[in-house]
């Protein structure tokens, strides 16, 4: 099984990417603020079951496969990159907005809000770069079982997103209005937010392949 240090240096990176703003986080706090905290759990749950595809992808080796052959490493990883820099534009181009702003959005069904939150995960980068990228570097055929770990390791990730994420969706509205009346820091908050994810793109561009 995973070592316990090993664990624990898996669940500190895992923490820093469900804090980390993102697609995830982008969709749930829309759908909080503006159709409420019950769509914002049913969000997040569709958000889990994205979880559930990477981790078990992961798990059935496809991590391994795109680690093996480079071309296939490279696509994902500048598409990664180019996808989380136009994010970073997004947030901080002439005229955005924050996602911490209220703004009318239509009232989607719950069937809608699961599903756009499964895509939603399904497609982000960030967790996409995170199973192939990070991943791997802690599951080892010397400690067992290479699924049972990877078994762990991603109900760990998915617990971990899971609250913070849950958090952010039952804060979103408490959050709105305090920047509502604290305009100055909407523009600070998009500004972090685009400079987080340009730092992010840059990273991925730059990691390398880990070659077993």
């Amino acid at each position: 099984m995973v070592s316990l240090q090993d664990w624990l240096l898996f669940s500190g990176a895992a923490l820093l990417i469900a804090l980390t703003p993102g697609p995830n986080m982008v969709y749930l706090l829309s759908r909080s603020i503006c159709q409420g905290r019950r769509a914002g759990v049913i969000s997040l749950f569709g958000v889990v079951a994205g979880f559930l595809v990477h981790m078990s992808a992961a798990a059935v080796g496809l991590s391994a496969l795109f680690m093996a052959v480079p071309m296939a490493y490279d696509v994902l990883k500048w598409a990664g990159a180019l996808y989380l820099l136009y994010l970073a534009w997004q947030a901080v181009k002439p005229g955005a907005r924050s996602p911490f702003e209220a703004r009318d959005l239509p009232q989607d069904s719950p069937r809608k809000l699961f599903a756009m939150g499964f895509l939603t995960n399904l497609l982000n980068p960030k967790i996409a770069m995170f199973y192939l990228a990070i991943f791997p570097q802690f599951v080892s055929p010397e400690h067992g079982s290479v699924l049972a770990q990877s078994v762990v390791l991603g109900v760990t990730q998915i617990v971990l997103s899971f609250g913070v994420n849950l958090s952010i969706a039952l804060s979103a509205a408490h959050l709105a209005r305090w920047f509502q009346h604290n305009p100055r820091w909407l523009a600070v908050q998009r500004y972090v937010m685009g400079g987080v994810l340009a730092a992010l793109a840059v990273r991925l561009a730059a990691e390398q392949r880990r070659v077993a």
